[in-house]
């Protein structure tokens, strides 16, 4: 039996949402427990700083290679070497207990400067494909926490400890999942949320507006539709709503996204990690339509396992078009049970805990590997075992 203690635990995070919300999910649960958190991130991540109320942010040096040629890489590789230096000088001062990274080039030199101080690390993969710079170092870490179960370039055996926790959203979409789907039926209102990501997505701007003014008179009356679009976009989109006889508001950003996953009947978004762990945890189901380029082409496997659960419906780029969505919706306006079904199998595949499951993880590192005067074991996946997570000797 271990005895609780707190300790100074540091998120390795930066870049998009995608990575910096599951780390502010986890932020959250381990305050709730008493650790100290500090946050290491980069320029794009300090960003998001004014959402990490109460705890420390550090910036340092980060970049990528992606997208390079060989004379870019080389200038690349000093900015690295600083940001490994710069991470190094902090966890020292901090006395930092565990290390988590999230992924991506803005995670990776806060994890090769707590290696190089043998500070406990663990690695979380929100896609389900294992991206290139938790390839890089899952073989090196303690843990590797997994949101899919199929997630692609894992190799099970050959890293140290590795569980599907899921992806860590924050508490109050955990809450809407214990709630009611909202009631939906032939004469009743149909909420439509359009999520693009932090930037909007000019094909739902293009598609969703003509889509929805081909509709019957009556279908528009029945719709409320929440759209977020990019601000180069709005003013046109705005205009192509005018002649309709549905109820919308357009924004450039959503401020209160859990009030409007509460209401919503459907979402109408990409396919980030974010938004699959978020749709599945309130239990609603989703139109995705995979961003093309996404490295590794992970939107389309994240997608991929809510479509086979029966929780929504997957479209390639070219494939989304006014018509096609058209159909789809006249469709679930004549069949609203088909909706409230794929909602049930949407919550069904959700992981809720995911933020409490991560922190057992990163709290068992810090406490059993990290503090030897508690307890002194040689292989951690024997203990982290007791909690019943999957995981490889």
């Amino acid at each position: 039996m271990i005895r609780r203690r707190t300790s100074h635990i540091v998120l390795a995070a930066g870049g998009t949402g995608g990575h910096m919300f599951p780390a502010l999910a986890l932020m959250e649960e381990l305050l709730s427990r008493g650790h100290r958190v500090t946050l290491i991130t980069d320029k794009r991540g300090f960003k998001y700083r004014k959402m990490f109320q109460g705890i420390k942010i550090y910036q340092v040096d980060s970049a990528s290679f992606a997208g390079k040629g060989i004379f870019g890489k080389i200038l690349t590789i000093p900015k690295i070497i600083t940001g490994i230096f710069e991470a190094k000088s902090i966890l020292k001062m901090i006395g930092a207990g565990a290390v988590i990274g999230f992924g991506g080039y803005p995670s990776f030199p806060t994890i090769k400067a707590a290696l190089s101080l043998g500070i406990p690390t663990c690695l979380h993969e929100q896609n389900a494909v294992l991206g290139k710079v938790n390839r890089h170092l899952a073989k090196s870490v303690d843990a590797v926490a997994l949101s899919f179960e199929e997630t692609k370039f894992v190799n099970w055996h050959r890293n140290k400890y590795t569980a599907v926790t899921g992806n860590p959203v924050r508490k109050e979409i955990v809450e809407i999942g214990d709630l009611y789907y909202p009631t939906l039926g032939d004469d009743r209102i149909f909420r439509i949320l359009v999520i693009g990501g932090s930037q909007g997505a000019k094909i739902f701007s293009d598609v969703v507006p003509q889509a929805v003014s081909t509709l019957p008179r009556a279908s528009q009356r029945r719709l409320q539709i929440t759209q977020q679009c990019r601000e180069e976009d709005i003013e046109a989109v705005r205009e192509l709503y005018a002649d309709t006889k549905i109820a919308v508001e357009l924004t450039t950003f959503i401020d209160d996204l859990p009030t409007c996953l509460r209401w919503a009947h459907l979402v109408i978004g990409r396919a980030g990690a974010s938004t699959i762990s978020e749709l599945t945890t309130a239990g609603r189901p989703g139109i995705l339509v995979p961003y093309p380029h996404a490295t590794d082409n992970h939107q389309w496997a994240n997608a991929k396992e809510l479509e086979t659960a029966g929780g929504g419906w997957l479209y390639k780029n070219n494939e989304f078009t006014a018509k096609t969505l058209a159909k789809v919706l006249q469709r679930m306006a004549r069949h609203p049970d088909e909706v409230w079904t794929a909602a049930e199998q949407s919550r069904k595949i959700g992981k809720p805990y995911a933020a409490n499951d991560l922190a057992d993880i990163v709290e068992r590192l810090a406490i059993v590997k990290g503090d030897k005067s508690i307890i002194k074991v040689n292989n951690i996946t024997e203990d982290l075992n007791e909690e019943g997570l999957r995981a490889e000797k």
